[in-house]
Order: C-alpha cells, then sequence, then structure tokens
C-alpha cells in the first residue's frame, strides 16, 4: 500500500519464523515475447533477457498476500486463473505480489478462499498457493516480482526490521525465497521492502536515511546487506531497492528553524542514489524503484504549481528519473495509481505515462493496483473484480507491452493515431442518434469533457463509432468507455471490444480528457457516419 512522507508510520510486533520451504519448484522458461526469456540482468538502465534481448516490465500489483488474508485477495470473488488470464489479455506481463512475514511462518494458513470457485486451493498454505500463481502466470510468459511488503500482516514500518522481525530474520526469508525459486525465471526478484520512510522530524529522525551511514537506519547500507545475500542464494534474481521519503530519515520541522530538505512519497526519493549506490557484489542485478502518487492520494505541494502538470518531470527528474535518463541503472516505478475521480489525477497519470515513454526502452512499472479493495486508487477491475475500469485502462494500454498468449497490444502508443472503419462496420439506417455534450471540468491548459450518444433507430449499431470535432489546438490525452482517437480535429470513439454493440434505444457516454481550449465545445457528433440531434 502506498503512504506518503508525512504520515505515521504503523509498527508490528508479531512473531516471525523462518520461511517454509514447500511446493515444487518449477523449471520451465518464461515464454518468449514481452518478458523474455531466461533470467534477466541490466545493462545501463536497459533490462535484458538471457538472450540480450531488450525487455521492459509493464506490469499490475494483486496485493493480499501481505494482510491477515495471506493470499490473494479476490479468490473469494472468481477463480484464480480467471485473474491471471484476464491481467494478460489486457496486457500486463508482471505480477508484483507484496506479502508479509505473517504468510511466511510454518503453520500459516490462507483464508478467504471461496471453495467452490478455487477448490484446488482450499487447505493450501500461502507459499503453496504462490506457487500455482507462478507456475500458470509463467506459462502464459508473464513475470512475478516478489514484494516484501510488510514486516507482519499488522503493517507497514519505516524500518526494514521491527521487534518481531530482526534484520536476521528479514535476509533469511529472502534466501529461502531465492532458493525457493532458484530454478524458476518466472519470479525475477526481490523488491526488498516497500517504502521505507522517515519517522521522527529532524534533526531527531528515526526512520529510513539514504546515506546517513547510520548502519541501524541508513537504508542503502541494509540493501546492500540483503541484496549481497540474496544473489549468493541465488545469483540470477534482480535486486529492486526503493527509495526513501526523506533523505536524513526525519520528517519536516516547520518549527525548527532548519530548511527543510526536499522529501517524496514513502519509498519515492532516490536523489541520493547517484552520490550513494548501492553496491553489489554481481554486476548486472541493480534495479532502483520509486512509487509515485496522484493528488487525491495525498496534496504534495507541487500539484498546486501554476505550471502543473508540465512542471512534474523535473520533480520526477529530482527524485528517481535521474537515474534511468543518466544510464545508471533501470527504475521500476512500483506504485503508482488514483481512483481518477479527481479529472486533475487524470492529467497527472497522462503525464505519467508519457515521461515514462513507450516499447521496450521505456521505464519499467507495476500499476498499484489489481484489487478494487485499495482504498486510496481502486483498481482496474470494479467490485465484482471483473468489470474494466475502461478510463485507467485507456491512460495506461499504449504503454502494456503484453506477454505471450496475453493481449495484442504492441507497446506503441495509439492516441494520435486515426481509426478507420472497418469495412463490416455499417451505418444506422434504421433510425438516427441524438447527442449530448458536456464539460465536466476545466483548468488551465487543459479540459475534461463527457459525449453521450443514444441510439434512437430500430436495430443495434454493431461495431458502434462516434466521431466529433473539437477546436483547433485541441489535443487528446486520454479517453475511456471507448477507444478515444485523434486525427486533425476529429475525436474518434470506437467501440471497446467488450461492449461492441449500441442497441436500439440505448446511450454510451465517452469520456476523454484534452490539452487546449474548453470553449467552443465538442460538435458535430455522428454516430457510424449519421449526423445526430
Amino acid at each position: 500500500m502506498r503512504r506518503l512522507w508525512a504520515a505515521v508510520a504503523a509498527s508490528s510486533m508479531a512473531l516471525v519464523g523462518a520461511v517454509a520451504v514447500i511446493g515444487l519448484n518449477s523449471t520451465a522458461n518464461a515464454a518468449t515475447g514481452g518478458t523474455g526469456s531466461g533470467y534477466l540482468s541490466t545493462q545501463g538502465a536497459q533490462l535484458v533477457d538471457a538472450s540480450g534481448a531488450k525487455v521492459r516490465l509493464t506490469g499490475i500489483n494483486w496485493f493480499g498476500m501481505e494482510t491477515d488474508n495471506k493470499t490473494f485477495h479476490g479468490l473469494w470473488a472468481r477463480p484464480w486463473k480467471d485473474h491471471i488470464d484476464q491481467m494478460a489479455s489486457l496486457g500486463y506481463n508482471t505480477i508484483r505480489v507484496p506479502f508479509s512475514e505473517d504468510a511466511l511462518k510454518p503453520g500459516a494458513q490462507a483464508n478467504s478462499v471461496d471453495g467452490y470457485t478455487n477448490a484446488d486451493l482450499v487447505g493450501l498454505t500461502p507459499l503453496q498457493i504462490l506457487d500455482k500463481v507462478v507456475d500458470y502466470a509463467g506459462s502464459k510468459g508473464m513475470r512475478i516480482l516478489l514484494d516484501r511488503h510488510r514486516p507482519t500482516s499488522a503493517g507497514q514500518s519505516a524500518l526494514w526490521y521491527v521487534p518481531a522481525t530482526p534484520e536476521a530474520t528479514w535476509i533469511s526469508n529472502w534466501q529461502s525465497l531465492a532458493r525457493h525459486y532458484a530454478n524458476n525465471p518466472t519470479v525475477i526478484g526481490a523488491d526488498l521492502h516497500n517504502e521505507p520512510h522517515a519517522d521522527g522530524t529532524d534533526p531527531n529522525g528515526t526512520g529510513a536515511c539514504w546515506g546517513c551511514g547510520d548502519v541501524n537506519r541508513d537504508w542503502r547500507l541494509a540493501a546492500e546487506r540483503a541484496g549481497n545475500a540474496i544473489l549468493e542464494a541465488n545469483p540470477n534474481w534482480l535486486i529492486v531497492v526503493e527509495g526513501v521519503s526523506c533523505t536524513s530519515g526525519g520528517n519536516a520541522n516547520a518549527w525548527d528553524n532548519i530548511p527543510d530538505e526536499p522529501c517524496g512519497w514513502w519509498g519515492g526519493n532516490l536523489s541520493k542514489a547517484g552520490e550513494f549506490p548501492v553496491r553489489l557484489n554481481k554486476p548486472g542485478k541493480l534495479v532502483y524503484s520509486a512509487h509515485e502518487y496522484a493528488n487525491s492520494v495525498y496534496h504534495q505541494a507541487w500539484f498546486d504549481d501554476p505550471n502543473f502538470p508540465n512542471n512534474l518531470p523535473g520533480i520526477w527528474d529530482q527524485f528517481w528519473g535521474y537515474l534511468q535518463k543518466q544510464n545508471v541503472a533501470p527504475v521500476l516505478l512500483g506504485e503508482f495509481g488514483s481512483t481518477l475521480q479527481n479529472p486533475q489525477d487524470a492529467v497527472w497519470l497522462q503525464k505519467l505515462m508519457d515521461y515514462m515513454g513507450t516499447g521496450v526502452t521505456g521505464m519499467n512499472f507495476t500499476y498499484w493496483s489489481w484489487n478494487p479493495n485499495s482504498g486510496d486508487t481502486g483498481g482496474i477491475v470494479g467490485d465484482d473484480w471483473k468489470t474494466v475500469n475502461q478510463q485507467k485502462q485507456s491512460i495506461l494500454q499504449p504503454y502494456l507491452i503484453p506477454p505471450v498468449g496475453g493481449g495484442t497490444n504492441t507497446g506503441s502508443p495509439s492516441v494520435s493515431v486515426s481509426v478507420s472503419r472497418s469495412a463490416s462496420q455499417s451505418p444506422n439506417p434504421t433510425g438516427g442518434c441524438t447527442a449530448t455534450v458536456k464539460i465536466d471540468n476545466a483548468w488551465q491548459g487543459g479540459f475534461q469533457a463527457s459525449v453521450t450518444v443514444k441510439n434512437t433507430g430500430t436495430a443495434a449499431v454493431n461495431p458502434w463509432s462516434a466521431t466529433f470535432t473539437v477546436p483547433s489546438g485541441v489535443t487528446l490525452q486520454s479517453g475511456w468507455n471507448a477507444t478515444v482517437t485523434q486525427s486533425g480535429t476529429t475525436f474518434t470513439a470506437a467501440a471497446p471490444t467488450w461492449a461492441p454493440a449500441l442497441a436500439a434505444g440505448a446511450s454510451v457516454t465517452v469520456g476523454f480528457t484534452a490539452n487546449g481550449p474548453s470553449t467552443p465545445a465538442p460538435s458535430g457528433v455522428k454516430l457510424n457516419g449519421a449526423t445526430c440531434a
């Protein structure tokens, strides 16, 4: 779960034991495709597979194993393989799996697994369920990244250890997992500790620092100890090291008259990794990771900048992007997300995706989250654990590189490509249509709008496609409830694959965000070439 730099950490005191190494290791290689083949390594800021081919991780977080359930959430709602099938079909090639030490303890029991829809999981331990997910995901060409999210299921911690889970236990558990999956390249590595962050206030901070030299608080030094120990157990894994929030390890204190340092999201500040790099004994295995969230999650000062959103790339450059741009090491944006209920968040998300780039040379990412029960962000799927949030998916889709056997997107952006109607797509000769255009929100330099089209004919339009005209200077940023594209001053909203037909008397509302003036509003709406009233 993501957290902000000024939040209060929850400490955990439950007893944790060693990992029980159970289940069978799979020797199947990940299929060649979006995630490559064999084990992954780094070349500068690029991930490569065993053959040296460039690889980009475009994944999703599926949480639950870090909670009291001790296994993936949503297993009460639908068959577990269906979740993975849908992730792959949407274009996600990697699953980041958060876990806590409680799920690894001998005798740990998974709960909230529906015995009817997931009868094959009943009675399995959390690790045995994870083994099944790993094997099935691997058969689809997907990769798994393990994320030590919490020292216990009770909550996150500022430091990588708590009294109940000392550093030695943390490292030992990672080594056990590394050995457990040593013959399975589907599991690509270890995200060592989720969101190390500041605690207390400067100048007496007690949280995770970067480069301060205190062995009890310097996250960079701890990452080296754990990373090198893991590579001794499994030299093929990637070692993923998140940032901190405030590099001093203490939160800002407005009352001490000491100038405050720049602080970022929990786990999101890698500003000193260039000066104090993580030093691993095996080259080509280090990946840096940051977390980044929207205004609705927490109102950071940079969201008030009059130059928003154009100020954001400078913020990202400062905290973590420079590592990728200077070819130091690959950057994985391990968590980022929003409900998108605030229109500004959609602008933020589109800007972030643009910043990370397209194709296999873009930055790696795992979106937060698949789960709809993430309180701050919601999920890619809705409360039924199946219906796709098309607004989110439409923004992410151009940047996804599907696994073999998954989706069909090529990883190239589509927002600037016009979509022509196929020969099989017929107009609506049996009637007409009506349309309503609404400017939902506007801000300096952009706006959000919705276009509602009703089929007033006597027969379904299948597949449907709506077009409308925007003023000169308006450029599309994102769209939802359809595949929205632009050619000149014409926007085209093509029916999504999950709802190709517009029945007689039915309506559809297409939403989009754009740069440029909101007046005059879009006009000239047509449904399959027929002008709407």
